[in-house]
């Protein structure tokens, strides 16, 4: 496998920035998940590691050499795309052979690769079948396979579950996962989905508009965005944000309307500063709770019911606070009807601060 260097990498189209000094290291056997919204950069910075767009300034290296000016195919990279792109005519075999025979492979090694491929992702009973006697799971496992045989040393994927329903979606997760612990492959995975890049990736890199925004282990970046952008991308459902005043006093207030929390503990010398000014509140949903007879006034606040959710496992409760809507991701027993009040309760150890200005966590 390899080691995988972005320095200072640009890409300019028609004028416009839209890959921004991006800087990664991806370690040798690393799953690195690039994650954002739909034009933040993820895919171009992936089809440039790939050679399939040009570099508009910076460098690419992979184990210590730089292929700027290689071809796709002298990278030794292997890319698996959204749509599956296999080969009508063709049977699963011959797919996944493909590839080895434009590259002159003897016959016994094509055989050997593909076999061992199939066995890996368990489709050993298709290799006689065509692309379209086969369903949407079956096909991406065929468009893994013929990744697979090339021994690369770098596997690409652009966002490869886009196309399947669901529940699929879940099942391929959990085989990627395995199947990258299986063959200790370096890998580079773009998805706009953040619960897959959570499940998934070794380290995610957030982007936005071009630029990292954050970067680190799944959880780190869950429990410590760097920014609100961060903090509402990651996290589903995504956190709640209460634009709010830092008051003084015999301690520092959160106020806005219809809510007024103390500022934990912890927290109140990096929040001194922002005495009188704005700041916004950040509270994830599975930090709030319905209030009972022991919860400090400090840590609680008055709500109506928009929505219920019932979900099984859980309930969404949909409130309005004052001018703030709010989520809340509470026990499934939890029985409440719309329009009716509950008072939630917070808890304090998990508040997020932001500057309201630059939306930096404080």
């Amino acid at each position: 496998m390899a080691k995988v260097l972005l320095k200072d990498l640009n890409k300019f189209f028609d004028g416009n920035h839209v890959v921004k000094n991006v800087n990664l290291e991806i370690a040798d056997r690393e799953f690195v998940v690039l994650v954002g919204p739909s034009g933040c950069g993820k895919t171009t910075t992936l089809r440039m590691v790939a050679g399939l767009e040009e570099i508009s300034s910076g460098d690419i290296s992979i184990d210590g050499k730089v292929v700027n000016n290689l071809a796709p195919l002298d990278r030794n990279i292997a890319m698996v795309f959204q749509n599956y792109a296999l080969y009508p005519n063709k049977d699963v075999y011959e797919n996944m052979a493909f590839g080895l025979r434009s590259r002159k492979f003897e016959k016994a090694e094509i055989d050997k690769r593909v076999r061992h491929a199939a066995d890996v992702l368990g489709i050993q009973a298709l290799l006689e079948r065509r692309p379209r006697q086969l369903s949407g799971g079956q096909r991406q496992r065929v468009a893994l396979g013929r990744a697979i045989v090339r021994n690369p040393r770098v596997f690409l994927f652009d966002e490869p579950l886009s196309n399947l329903d669901a529940a699929l979606r879940v099942q391929m997760r959990v085989e990627l996962k395995r199947l990258h612990d299986r063959l200790e492959t370096t890998a580079i995975y773009v998805t706009h989905d953040q619960v897959e890049a959570m499940t998934l990736g070794d380290r995610v890199v957030v982007m936005k508009d071009g630029v990292v925004q954050q970067q680190g282990a799944p959880l780190d970046l869950y429990e410590n965005p760097a920014n609100r952008f961060v903090a509402g991308f990651i996290g589903s459902p995504a956190m709640n944000f209460v634009p709010a005043t830092v008051a003084s006093g015999d301690a520092l207030w959160i106020e806005a309307p219809g809510v007024r929390l103390r500022v934990p503990p912890a927290k109140t010398e990096r929040l001194r500063s922002y005495a009188g000014r704005r700041v916004i509140l950040g509270v994830r949903p599975e930090a709030l709770r319905p209030a009972n007879g022991t919860d400090s006034a400090d840590y609680s606040f008055d709500s109506v019911v928009d929505v219920v959710e019932p979900l099984g496992s859980e309930i969404l409760l949909n409130v309005r606070a004052g001018e703030a809507a709010i989520v809340a991701r509470v026990d499934p027993a939890t029985r409440v009807n719309v329009h009716e009040k509950v008072r939630l309760a917070l808890d304090p150890a998990r508040v997020h601060f932001f500057d309201a200005s630059s939306e930096a966590a404080i």
